[in-house]
Formats: structure tokens, sequence, C-alpha cells
């Protein structure tokens, strides 16, 4: 089964859905990092170096053990080649 297909079947689960949509903005973070990350073509050992903190501290990051400051996402996004922008948006009812 595709992860697609998977996460499709149990979101269907309101439990796991409200505790799906409140991680949401954590899984958002990770996928893009990660995403701009292997578009730069970097491993997490460069990223670490770019922006002067270990491997296992980026590690935590993509796997969402670590709960990053705001100064500490700025740093991944400069050694990335990206901005960092937070946004509120509505909640749809």
């Amino acid at each position: 089964m595709k992860f697609d297909n998977y996460l499709t079947e149990k979101l269907k689960d309101i439990e796991i859905k409200e505790k799906y949509d409140r991680l949401r903005p954590e899984y958002e973070i990770i996928t893009a990092m990660i995403k701009a990350r292997k578009e730069k073509g970097i491993s997490q050992s460069d990223l670490a170096k770019l922006i002067g903190t270990d491997q296992s501290r980026i590690s935590r990051l993509e796997k969402g053990s670590l709960n990053p400051s705001l100064e500490f996402l700025k740093r991944v996004a400069e050694g990335l080649g990206q901005e960092l922008h937070i946004s509120f948006i509505p909640k749809h009812s």
C-alpha cells in the first residue's frame, strides 16, 4: 500500500485526524526542509557544517524529535539558501 493511500485511510478516523491536524505545522516545516536540502544536493552533515551545528541535531529536526527555536529555523533556512516565512491561516470550519 502506498503511503498516500495509507494516510487517507487512517485520516478517516476522527481521533487520528485531530492528532494529525495538530501536528501539521511541524510536518510542513520538516517536509519543506528535507525537500530544500535534497534539491540543494547536500547531506545532513553538510547542512550542519554550513550553519554551525552537528549532524545529529539536523537528524532530530528532520525526524520531528527536536523542538527548534525560531532562530535555529532561520539558520537552517539561510544554510539552504531559503527564507523562512511563517503565516497564520484561518481554520476551515
